[in-house]
């Protein structure tokens, strides 16, 4: 295994480096946004991320991690031996939770933070050539004992063409040309902390059925400010970001800059309404056009976000559309209320 270039954030010095390197990943890529009109900031979000953790758990639960290989110096938490001791588990489960990715193993766990650029690539084997800027690998075994589709796999991944054979040696790469994502390697017993996935920090996911339209009612009081910024905010539910907040918001006919206090009764509801649908309707469209180049993100279907300019799909008027920071706001001023 190359672990010459783990890297491990252990002191105050070290963070500050990191967090430098980070703010200069996000000047240059804010600094390709306004120069480059056909570079956009995609950012994985609970459908994208829902997709990979069905598909990465079909085909890679059971399966043992036979290597490893640490690339990016700004994106492994962890040292060369903690990474060398995940050699020879077993995954069991690949999941997702908020904007996080999770790999349990029977021991131990990785936690992934893709954050705007990183993507993640299901190789058939090992010969498959690596995208650039390949930041972190791992090698799984074969699955010998495989009779069938795994019976906690998720129905819509049953018999699919990109399912490495039981025997394949398949690897999941890590790519992030900003190096702004973070792979956290958590031990058992180790107390490393993963910044954004504490439960104090994470509301419930927008798709957990626990969420219901009580629960919603109950917890939108408490979260003030404007409609977009509060479904980004994590703290009230986990997984929407800057493109199904838009999108949301199109299909609920609200506008992004209304303030939460303003929201009658209905609107609440219809807000909970449109975010369940957005949801479960892009993640059945991503079911069917992502595989097997998971690392690809597809938005072309999108009825708003990033169309400022054309026309609104409901109502036929120009979509208005905004910047700030690198990001961008997408509505209709003329349906959206």
């Amino acid at each position: 295994m190359n672990l010459a270039h783990v890297h491990i954030v252990n002191n105050s010095r070290a963070c500050a480096r990191g967090d430098l390197a980070m703010a200069r990943a996000w000047r240059l890529l804010c600094f390709h946004l306004h120069n480059d009109a056909r570079t956009i900031a995609i950012v994985p979000e609970l459908p994208d991320l829902a997709i990979l953790a069905d598909a990465f758990h079909a085909a890679l639960s059971g399966r043992n991690l036979v290597a490893a290989e640490a690339l990016g110096p700004l994106t492994v938490r962890g040292t060369p031996t903690e990474l060398a001791g995940f050699s020879g588990q077993r995954l069991e489960r690949f999941h997702r939770r908020g904007k996080f990715l999770w790999l349990e193993f029977d021991r131990d766990r990785i936690a992934i933070n893709a954050m705007l650029t990183g993507r993640l690539q299901l190789a058939q084997t090992p010969a498959a050539k690596r995208p650039q800027k390949t930041l972190f690998v791992m090698r799984f075994g074969s699955r010998p004992d495989d009779t069938g589709p795994r019976t906690d796999a998720a129905e819509w991944t049953f018999d699919a063409g990109w399912i490495p054979k039981p025997e394949a040696t398949p690897e999941v790469r890590y790519r992030d040309p900003t190096q702004m994502g973070k792979i956290y390697l958590l031990p058992h017993g180790m107390d490393r902390t993963v910044p954004g996935a504490g439960e104090d920090e994470m509301g419930p996911d927008a798709d957990d059925p626990n969420l219901t339209l009580d629960v919603w009612r109950s917890r939108i009081r408490s979260h003030p400010g404007e409609l977009k910024n509060l479904l980004r905010n994590q703290a009230f539910v986990a997984g929407i970001g800057n493109a199904y907040s838009d999108e949301i918001l199109h299909a609920a006919r609200l506008q992004p800059f209304r303030k939460r206090g303003s929201l009658a009764p209905e609107e609440v509801d219809e807000l909970y309404a449109a975010m369940r649908s957005t949801l479960s309707s892009a993640i059945a469209t991503l079911r069917e056009r992502v595989p097997p180049t998971f690392e690809t993100e597809v938005r072309d279907f999108l009825a708003v976000h990033n169309r400022g300019g054309q026309d609104c799909p409901r109502c036929g008027k120009r979509i208005t559309q905004t910047e700030a920071g690198g990001f961008v706001t997408s509505y209709c001023r003329h349906c959206q209320r």
